[in-house]
């Protein structure tokens, strides 16, 4: 039976540079976003497994006979990732847990996929856990920032752990410790097949991402992680514009077919951005000086033109980049575009007064706003008494 009360953290995402042209075979960087999501693990009573998640309203507990019996039933329909997001495993689950078919408010997939993970990791290694789970998290839902993903690593990792797959690395007086490179490569399997089951067909980037952490060059469905990855301090700016990413691309697919000549050559300097910034990044020292950024900004720069002329920018993010800009701060466009979220740099010689005018000229735009860091850690393993204040207060909100 478990029994320590640990937590978990695991990163959101961001897109660097190369979001849209990824989708044609350029290169696309992704960086782990300092913004994080916390889950907490203790040990339950006996035969109830339970899972709180205070940010979408969720409170649910079962008894772990039920589950056992569940998974039982369950286990011969449907192998493999085919099945997974359509299949009658998925049906079973739904009715079990009352979610209607073809429910998407992040409540009911949140719960879909902590049920499938608990039932299938448990199936491969172990029993059904009686523990109790409470994820909580500093990631905004829909904004194109890992959310989903960063509670399916923590996840993974929680119940791979307590089932015996992987190790608990946390020694005692540790504050925190990560899993061996062995060890992440299984959670990270997990955690994909956690956003398949919310997502239905994910590209894998974010799961990555929020295992590995730092940054990761993804090409054609090959990730690859970056050697060395500076910290930089960011803006990350919410405009609250909500888009649809399948319109958004849909259009950018009809502008390269009305206009090849034209939109190929922008895709391909796309493409030479993203190269260019892993060069800069791979050569950064840990803790870069100001003489490092200019060359940065100016790819948030010519990147932020391009995406405007593949037709994916918005007045909200031309607002942005001009409100960042009257203060010395180079933005671009994070994600889908159309809206959403966008990115700026804050060098290290970049004023604290600086930095809190421009965040206050952006909330005046109806924006939201959170100073944070890019290149953070992945999936790590903390004492309970480490955490904050904030993260401790928010995970006792069960």
């Amino acid at each position: 039976m478990w029994a320590r009360e640990l937590a978990v953290s695991a990163p959101g995402k961001v897109i660097l540079h190369g979001e849209h042209a990824v989708v044609l075979g350029k290169v696309a960087l992704a960086v782990a976003l300092d913004l994080r999501t916390f889950l907490r693990l203790r040990p339950g009573a006996e035969g109830r497994l339970s899972v709180s998640l205070p940010g979408v309203g969720v409170r649910r507990s079962w008894d772990t006979p039920d589950l056992r019996a569940l998974r039982g039933r369950i286990a011969g329909k449907g192998r493999g990732k085919e099945e997974l997001s359509g299949g009658k495993q998925l049906d079973a689950l739904r009715e079990f847990a009352g979610i209607a078919a073809g429910a998407s408010a992040p409540e009911s997939l949140a719960t879909l996929a902590f049920l499938y993970m608990c039932l299938a990791v448990s199936a491969k290694y172990g029993d059904v856990p009686s523990v109790e789970i409470v994820v909580w998290s500093e990631l905004p839902t829909g904004a194109g920032l890992g959310s989903s993903a960063a509670y399916a690593v923590c996840l993974a990792a929680a119940l791979l752990m307590v089932c015996g797959a992987i190790s608990c690395p946390l020694q005692e007086g540790e504050s925190t410790a990560r899993w061996t490179e062995e060890e992440l490569t299984l959670i990270n399997s997990w955690a994909f097949r956690g956003e398949q089951v919310i997502h239905g067909n994910p590209s894998g980037v974010d799961n990555a991402v929020g295992t590995w952490g730092g940054a990761l060059r993804y090409q054609a469905g090959k990730i690859t992680p970056l050697k060395r990855v500076p910290t930089l301090r960011i803006l990350l700016t919410n405009t609250k514009v909500p888009r649809s990413t399948k319109i958004l691309v849909a259009g950018v697919k009809e502008k390269i077919l009305k206009f090849p000549a034209i939109m190929n050559p922008v895709l391909d300097s796309i493409d030479a951005i993203s190269q260019e910034c892993q060069n800069v990044l791979e050569v950064m020292p840990a803790n870069p000086s100001p003489e490092h950024y200019p060359v940065l900004e100016e790819f948030f720069d010519i990147n932020q033109h391009h995406l405007n002329v593949l037709g994916v920018g918005h007045p909200s993010l031309d607002r942005l980049c001009q409100v960042t800009a009257s203060h010395s701060l180079h933005s671009k466009l994070t994600g889908a575009g159309g809206g959403g979220c966008g990115i700026t740099l804050l060098p290290p010689d970049t004023s604290p007064l600086a930095v809190e005018a421009a965040k206050q000229d952006l909330c005046a735009c109806g924006f939201e706003c959170w100073e944070t860091k890019i290149g953070a850690p992945g999936v790590t393993l903390h004492s309970c008494s480490s955490l904050s204040a904030q993260v401790l207060h928010a995970l006792a909100q069960s």
